[in-house]
C-alpha cells in the first residue's frame, strides 16, 4: 500500500491546476511575480513529485516589469486535447482598491517543455480562466467576473465563453453560469464532463481560512447549475488540521480509475494563524457517491466532528509503481553552466547583464541594480521556504566603494517584507555588516551600530529559521560562527502579515511565501558586483 504525504508540493506552490497524459502527471501552479513563470512538477505516481521547469520562461510570454507584489501570474490552467498542451493564465498588472486590471492568455505546445506558442489575448473580465474541450470539439473558456462597483458582490459569478482557436479569439456573448453558494468568494472554476453530467468546480470562501471547495452539476453545459447539497466538499475552516486554508481544486482520474484533487493548503506556525511557507499543494483521493456526487475520501470520524470533508495529511496511493524520488543537493557550488531549477528572479528573465556563472567559473555573479523596493530591476536570487525549521548559508565576496552599495543574504517575503543580512560600507567604519528590516514598507537598521570587517575578503552568511525566529550569523572563514543581531520574527514575512486592510479596501495583498536567496544593490549606478561561491539550504523535519 502506498502513501500520499501531504503537502506534496512544499512551499509557495498556490492554485494547482493537475493533468494527466498517459502515465505522465503533471501539476502547474502559480508564481505571481516571481520569474519564470509557472512551475511544473511531474510525477507518475502521484506519490514522488519533481519541479521539472516552467512554462513562460520569455520576455515574449510574460512581461511583469513593474507588476505590483502578488500581481504577475495566478492561478494557471494545464490542459491537453488532440495531442497539444494549452496552458491559459492571468497576469495581473493591479490589485490594490477597487479595480483589478487581469489579462487572460492562452498558449500551446506540443510538448510540456516547450517550445510554447506566443500568448493570444482572451479577455481581462476577472481571474483564474480555464479551458474546457468538450466531446464535441468545441472548446470554451471559464473565469470568475470581477465587479469593481461599489456595494456590489466583487465576486460577480462564473462567466463562460466560446473560444475559437481557428481565429485565436473569444467568439459569441459571455455568459453568467454560476453565482456561488452563501460561502461568497466564488473564483477558480473548472469544468469536468462525467456520465452525461458538467461538473462545475469552482473555490469559494476566500484565499485565507475559510477557502474550500464547491461541485454543482447540469446536464446542459451552460446550466442551470444545481449546487451540491453537501457544501463544500472539502474545507480545513474552523478545524485545527495541520492543513489549512483548504480550497482552489483540480480533479484527475488514474489511468488504474482512481480519483484524486489537487487542492491548495497552507501549514500555518504552530499555535499562530502565520504561513511564511505560503499556499502548499495537497492531494486529496476521491470517489463518486451513488447519486454521482464527488466525495473526499475522509474517515467517519472526522465527518462525525466537523460535519464536512477535511484535508488528510496521510492519503491512500493510487495502484501505480512507486518511483524513486530525486534528491536534490543541499549545497549549491554554481559550478553548472545553467543556474539550478529552484531559484527564481523577481520580474524578469536572467539576463547576463546582471548575472552570470560565467565570468568566475565557481562563483555566481550579481551585479547591483536597483534598491530593494523596486519593481523593475532587481539583482537577488532566491529559492522557496519549504519547511518551518531550515537555513541557509552563503560566502560572498564583496568590496563596495560607498553606502549605496550593498550585498548578501536576504529571507524576502516582498518589497516591502524582509529581512537582509547586508555588506555596504561606511564613510567612518568602513565595510561593514548589518541588519536591514522592512515592515510593511517601514524601512529599519537592526543594529544600532555596523559592525566593522574592514580588511575581510570573504564573509560566511547565516539564517537559521526555527517557527518564527529567524536568527542571522556570520562568519570570517566559514568555521566559527557568531549569531548577529536578536532572534527576528519570520512569522511577519507571510500573507496574513503583509495583507493591509485600509479605508473599506486593501492597499496591500499577500499571496505568495517567503523565499530565501541572495542580492545586490548598487544605487550609483555603477552595476558594482558581488561573488557568491555557494548557497545552501538545509532542512529539519523533525
Amino acid at each position: 500500500m502506498s502513501v500520499i504525504i501531504n503537502p506534496i508540493l512544499r512551499g509557495f506552490n498556490p492554485d494547482p491546476s493537475i493533468l494527466r497524459v498517459g502515465e505522465d502527471y503533471y501539476i502547474a501552479t502559480s508564481t505571481f511575480e516571481w520569474w519564470p513563470g509557472v512551475q511544473i512538477h511531474h510525477s507518475r505516481d502521484l506519490i514522488n513529485w519533481e519541479l521539472m521547469g516552467h512554462v513562460l520562461t520569455e520576455k515574449r510570454l510574460l512581461d511583469m516589469t513593474g507588476n505590483p507584489n502578488s500581481g504577475g501570474v495566478w492561478a494557471p490552467c494545464l490542459s491537453y486535447n488532440g495531442g497539444v498542451f494549452y496552458l491559459v493564465y492571468t497576469d495581473v498588472k493591479s490589485l490594490a482598491g477597487n479595480f483589478k486590471d487581469t489579462h487572460n492568455y492562452v498558449i500551446t505546445a506540443e510538448n510540456i517543455l516547450g517550445p510554447w506558442s506566443d500568448p493570444v489575448f482572451l479577455n481581462s473580465s476577472g481571474f483564474d480562466p480555464s479551458l474546457f474541450h468538450d466531446e464535441d470539439g468545441h472548446k470554451w473558456l471559464v473565469n470568475m467576473i470581477w465587479d469593481h462597483r461599489k456595494n456590489r458582490n466583487s465576486f460577480h459569478g462564473i462567466v463562460i465563453q466560446e473560444f475559437s482557436e481557428s481565429e485565436g479569439k473569444l467568439i459569441g456573448d459571455p455568459e453568467i453560469i454560476f453565482r456561488g453558494s452563501h460561502l461568497g468568494f466564488t473564483e477558480g472554476p473548472h469544468i469536468y464532463k462525467r456520465n452525461g453530467w458538467y461538473y462545475l468546480m469552482t473555490a469559494e470562501g476566500g484565499t485565507g481560512y475559510e477557502h474550500a471547495v464547491t461541485m454543482a452539476r447540469s446536464r446542459y453545459l451552460k446550466g442551470p447549475y444545481e449546487l451540491d447539497p453537501i457544501t463544500p466538499i472539502l474545507t480545513s475552516w474552523e478545524t485545527d488540521r495541520k492543513l489549512q486554508k483548504a480550497g482552489h481544486a483540480s480533479l484527475v482520474e488514474t489511468q488504474t480509475g482512481e480519483w484524486y484533487l489537487a487542492h491548495l493548503c497552507s501549514r500555518p506556525i504552530p499555535g499562530e494563524r502565520r504561513s511564511p511557507l505560503g499556499r502548499e499543494t495537497g492531494l486529496q483521493r476521491c470517489y463518486w457517491s451513488e447519486d454521482e456526487w464527488l466525495r473526499v475520501l475522509v474517515s467517519e470520524v472526522y465527518k462525525e466532528v466537523f460535519g464536512t470533508s477535511g484535508p488528510s495529511d496521510y492519503v491512500l496511493g493510487p495502484l501505480l509503481p512507486v518511483q524513486s524520488r530525486t534528491v536534490i543537493p543541499e549545497l549549491d557550488h554554481f559550478n553548472s553552466e545553467f543556474l539550478n531549477v529552484q531559484y527564481a528572479s523577481l520580474r524578469e528573465p536572467l539576463d547576463p547583464t546582471w548575472i552570470s556563472l560565467r565570468d568566475r567559473p565557481g562563483f555566481l555573479r550579481l551585479r547591483g541594480r536597483e534598491s530593494l523596493n523596486s519593481l523593475h530591476r532587481q539583482s537577488l536570487i532566491a529559492r522557496r521556504q519549504q519547511s518551518l525549521r531550515c537555513e541557509v548559508e552563503t560566502c560572498v565576496e564583496f568590496d563596495p566603494a560607498s553606502f549605496q552599495q550593498l550585498a548578501g543574504l536576504i529571507v524576502y517575503y516582498n518589497s516591502k517584507n524582509y529581512f537582509y543580512l547586508r555588506i555596504s560600507r561606511d564613510e567612518i567604519l568602513g565595510k561593514c555588516l548589518n541588519i536591514l528590516s522592512s515592515a510593511n514598507g517601514q524601512y529599519d537598521e537592526v543594529l544600532e551600530q555596523d559592525i566593522v570587517i574592514e580588511g575581510w575578503k570573504s564573509v560566511y552568511m547565516k539564517a537559521q529559521i526555527v517557527g518564527s525566529g529567524l536568527q542571522f550569523h556570520y562568519s570570517k572563514d566559514g568555521l566559527h560562527w557568531s549569531p548577529i543581531g536578536s532572534v527576528l520574527d519570520a512569522g511577519r514575512l507571510s500573507d496574513e502579515a503583509c495583507s493591509r486592510f485600509q479605508d473599506g479596501y486593501f492597499t496591500d495583498w499577500g499571496f505568495t511565501g517567503t523565499f530565501l536567496g541572495i542580492c545586490v544593490q548598487d544605487l550609483t549606478g555603477q552595476s558594482k558586483h558581488a561573488d557568491f561561491d555557494y548557497f545552501a539550504y538545509r532542512e529539519d523535519e523533525s
